[in-house]
């Protein structure tokens, strides 16, 4: 069966990490689209900057806050999406507990809020959830291979447990949608996010050797941000909550050494690459199985790599004062939100 996004009317959106690397690009596609939006976020990870041009619009409104703690907000909200969470494995691991807790106790209180608005609500889950996969591309599903006691298992199993509360309301009622999101990259990343990305631009940008862990064979799909705001919004606005999540991500799989290397040919200097010894859990293949995003939502990724590259370079270029000027960052995406 194929079903296709409604076209929304104007709705107040609430956007849980709407500070962050994501969360700003959604806050700021919402406004493009005419509604009203409230960005929640502590600010642990999230930053000022990313929403200070989002001021400037007369629906928006910046709500401070922790999800931890139960929400009490003066208006009513359509649509609820919860992105509060750190993503990268130095955030997530620099508070375990604050992380597991923000993912379970926060979605929790984001649901509760949501029933009690009769909001429909979407969770940013990720492909975390698959682990380190047997099952290759990954469909959802696939119950994963997830260490569950490891130094990653504060955002894995915090994401799973987040799932099944999710899904537990749907029984009960509940209009939820989940998106297991796959790497994601693209202007207003921290330049010490930590994720390969960003960490092998910054480091090229500063002449720094770039640094990979393993051999680099492990694979990873990188998929752009503007694409993934558009799978986030398209599934909340598909007429009929799938019954299960949903993958959105890019299929293009490539290595960390592939990646390194364009890397280094995307920005001028001699810079070398330098091995050290794998993460423990750091997953060998991670690729994302979309059949489901395509019937269901109409979604494809349409920003190849080598296309979203050049823009997130030219962006962390500027965020770190680098003297190096990327190639190609002057070829301007038509999607690309800011």
């Amino acid at each position: 069966m194929n079903i296709r996004p409604e076209t929304p009317a104007k709705n107040t959106i609430l956007v849980a990490g709407g500070a962050g690397f994501v969360g700003s690009h959604l806050c700021e596609a919402l406004l493009e689209q005419g509604h009203r939006v409230l960005c929640l976020d502590s600010f642990a990870t999230g930053r000022e900057d990313n929403i200070l041009p989002l001021c400037s619009y007369d629906d928006f409104r910046m709500v401070r806050g922790d999800v931890r703690a139960r929400l009490d907000l003066r208006e009513t909200v359509d649509r609820v999406y919860n992105l509060a969470s750190p993503a990268s494995p130095p955030q997530y691991q620099a508070d375990p507990i604050h992380t597991m807790l923000t993912n379970v106790q926060g979605t929790a209180h984001l649901l509760d809020l949501a029933r009690d608005h009769g909001a429909r609500f979407l969770q940013a889950s990720t492909s975390e959830v698959y682990g380190d996969p047997e099952v290759h591309p990954q469909p959802e599903t696939y119950p994963g291979r997830v260490n569950c006691t490891g130094p990653r298992a504060c955002y894995d199993e915090g994401k799973r447990a987040a799932e099944a509360l999710c899904f537990d309301h749907a029984r009960a009622g509940l209009d939820v949608r989940v998106a297991r999101i796959f790497n994601t990259y693209g202007p207003r990343m921290r330049p010490d996010d930590g994720r390969v990305v960003s960490n092998f631009l910054v480091q090229a940008l500063r002449g720094q050797d770039i640094t990979i862990y393993g051999k680099g064979q492990q694979t990873r799909s990188f998929c752009y941000v503007s694409d993934l705001v558009a799978g986030l919004i398209a599934l909340m606005e598909v007429p009929t909550a799938p019954k299960t999540a949903i993958n959105l991500g890019n299929p293009e799989e490539f290595t960390i050494l592939e990646l390194a290397q364009q890397v280094q040919a995307l920005v001028p200097g001699d810079v070398d690459l330098v091995f050290r010894p794998l993460p423990t859990d750091d997953p060998q293949r991670r690729c994302p199985d979309i059949s489901r995003a395509r019937e269901l939502l109409g979604w494809a990724p349409k920003v190849s790599l080598d296309q979203g590259l050049p823009q997130t370079a030219a962006w962390f270029a500027a965020a770190v004062g680098a003297k190096r000027s990327p190639q190609g960052a002057d070829a301007p995406l038509s999607q690309v939100p800011g």
